[in-house]
């Protein structure tokens, strides 16, 4: 239940939350949310025509030589809002905060080991990169417009890295970054932008599909589901544990392919929570907030070919606290924070 608080404890809190919530923001490598696996529970279907049926194996397959062209976004935001007819507090600074990165990039597959994993070459063949500061454009690159091949991102377009990845969608290792970074390197901001994308953890939070089931828990018929957990930090609102659960809603022929396609809705994790410390988990200013938020996403995957045709996730969480005490018969003022994620990839050749 949200806390009483005056029209001076409200303006107090508006001025500071539009300076510290929508700071601005690093590269992605800085506001990705670390993901904790858990041994991952299978709920069985009730119907019982599904039971007789033999389960799918939600994996990716790798052969030598193979290749696909895919297209990833990755989005980051924080925004404040002021509403209302009064008028803004001296102080505040409202407007979005955030980072957009989509990058069009070939996959070959180089080798395949023993345990299925595979070493692919990463080919990036388009890349557009926006970044913003309270509505402020700070960096907005695209490589297909010409204004922009004297920009050091250009310099990210045709160079290839290798990673590992397993049949489960992790990357498990970064095998060669050496010549990407070498055609990059250099002092401006742009330079360490396009440094900061061939990061360990930039690169993994890239290839690494969230979607799919852990390797013992990847056999699944139509209604069953898997779960994982995922924590996320949103600044001065504190932290937040979600357990994600992806359900299996059907399979189907498509032309001479079987394609599995999954949904995932995510809740906060109640369990989870108690193990973080109770200010990052509320953060200062989060108990005086009404809360909202919406954490879903989605999977294509082509059963015949192992390879993903869609996969998608989407977190909105929203803090909304109203002035109290409006002046006069005015419309009541209130703050709106609100934060998102997103990431998402296509197969498009």
């Amino acid at each position: 239940m949200m806390k009483q608080i005056g029209t001076c404890g409200f303006i107090a809190i508006t001025v500071i939350c539009s300076l510290l919530f929508a700071a601005g923001c690093g590269g992605f490598s800085k506001e990705t949310a670390k993901t904790e696996d858990q041994p991952q529970q299978t709920a069985k279907t009730k119907v019982e025509a599904e039971q007789e049926k033999p389960p799918e194996k939600l994996t990716l397959k790798f052969v030598p030589g193979d290749s696909a062209t895919y297209k990833v976004i990755l989005e980051t935001s924080k925004s404040v809002q002021w509403e209302g007819t009064q008028s803004r507090p001296k102080g505040f600074k409202g407007g979005n905060t955030g980072n957009k990165m989509e990058m069009t990039f070939d996959q070959d597959i180089e080798t395949v080991n023993d345990e299925g994993n595979a070493a692919a070459k990463i080919t990036i063949k388009a890349l557009k990169y926006l970044t913003k500061v309270k509505d402020n454009i700070v960096l907005d690159f695209d490589s297909s417009r010409k204004k922009d091949r004297s920009s050091p991102l250009s310099g990210l377009v045709g160079q290839s890295y290798t990673i590992e990845i397993t049949p489960s969608g992790q990357v498990s290792r970064i095998i060669d970054t050496s010549d990407a970074l070498s055609a990059v390197k250099g002092d401006a901001p742009a330079n360490r932008t396009a440094v900061g994308l061939l990061s360990t953890d930039t690169i993994k939070e890239r290839h690494t599909i969230p979607t799919l089931p852990t390797a013992d828990k990847n056999q699944l018929r139509t209604g069953e589901n898997w779960s994982n957990i995922k924590s996320i930090s949103f600044d001065m609102m504190g932290a937040k544990t979600y357990e994600r659960v992806y359900t299996l809603k059907e399979v189907k022929d498509v032309g001479n392919r079987r394609v599995a396609v999954a949904e995932m809705n995510a809740f906060p994790s109640a369990e989870k929570a108690k193990e973080l410390d109770t200010q990052q988990a509320t953060g200062p200013f989060s108990n005086m907030f009404d809360n909202t938020e919406t954490y879903t996403g989605k999977l294509r995957l082509d059963l015949t070919d192992g390879k993903i045709e869609e996969c998608s996730e989407k977190l909105l969480t929203e803090w909304f606290i109203v002035d109290p005490n409006p002046k006069n018969e005015e419309e009541p003022a209130a703050l709106r924070l609100a934060a998102t994620r997103l990431y998402s990839i296509e197969k498009i050749d």
